[in-house]
């Protein structure tokens, strides 16, 4: 732990500018794994659906096809509200 930080500092006061530029990378590639936007960006991602629904004829024996577009069918997705 001591020669790690002896080796940071020298590094520092030696090249300051590569020193930086390597924590700025380090803290990008770590940051996705630890925002909670993370989290909500997959929530979401699962919530939208991959195929998006065509318009169809309604036959009278399709309970699984709302009638209207603002019929509640599917998910709930009132925890987006909650965010």
């Amino acid at each position: 732990s001591a020669g790690i930080g002896a080796f940071l500092r020298n590094a520092w006061n030696k090249e300051p500018v590569i020193m930086a530029s390597c924590g700025i990378g380090l803290v990008g590639a770590i940051l996705p794994f630890i925002s909670p936007l993370t989290k909500y960006t997959a929530m979401l991602n699962t919530a939208v659906p991959y195929n998006y629904p065509v318009p169809v004829r309604d036959d009278g024996n399709m309970p699984d096809i709302p009638a209207h577009p603002r019929e509640p069918k599917g998910r709930n997705l009132d925890w987006i509200k909650n965010l």
